[in-house]
């Protein structure tokens, strides 16, 4: 059976230019997206919930794709549930809900788990992200036991960073099993 792919998304969801989007694009049958009922007001009890129903629904070895709220999103799911079904996490530029002004309006995301995760995981972080220190990524990362990667000056990794469709994101993904969408 082969792996899949859960999209997770942060604020605003991702749109046409965003690298999640570009790989749901590319491999269709392959990855699917959490779709959370309001993405511009997070309420982290609700993407929380949203994001088992789709869990919940999986009949294979998922790695879930986070990015930015997203990621925290899956900390606060993994303090809370587990799924044999989840085979990985790639974590791309968490949004540090306690620090980040710019996100002083989502509601429930603070504090951020510190609980070590049940499955493999990789943080990606980049040294000039506005909504993430790369010293806090790098904590989020011990605290829940992932792999840590440094990617240097790509913002906060998402379409304005201009990465398209992000291969080297795609490398990293393959460390978290056999599965190959390179090459």
């Amino acid at each position: 059976m082969s792996v899949r792919f859960l999209t997770v998304p942060g604020l605003a969801s991702s749109g046409p230019q965003h690298w999640q989007t570009i790989w749901e694009n590319q491999y269709p049958h392959l990855f699917t997206r959490v779709e959370q009922e309001n993405w511009d007001w997070p309420v982290k009890n609700d993407w929380v919930e949203k994001l088992q129903e789709s869990i919940s629904l999986l009949t294979a070895p998922t790695v879930l794709v986070a990015h930015s709220l997203g990621c925290i999103t899956v900390a606060h799911w993994a303090n809370e549930y587990t799924s044999a079904n989840i085979a990985g996490a790639l974590l791309v530029a968490p949004a540090d809900a306690e620090l980040s002004k710019r996100l002083n309006f989502v509601v429930g995301f603070t504090p951020i788990p510190v609980r070590q995760f049940s499955f493999k995981s990789i943080v990606v972080a980049s040294t000039n992200d506005i909504y993430a220190t790369i010293s806090r990524s790098k904590m989020f990362a011990t605290n829940w036991g992932s792999e840590f990667v440094n990617i240097g000056k790509k913002g906060h990794i998402n379409a304005v960073s201009g990465l398209d469709d992000w291969a080297e994101g795609k490398e990293i993904l393959e460390r978290l099993g056999s599965l190959q969408l390179v090459g």
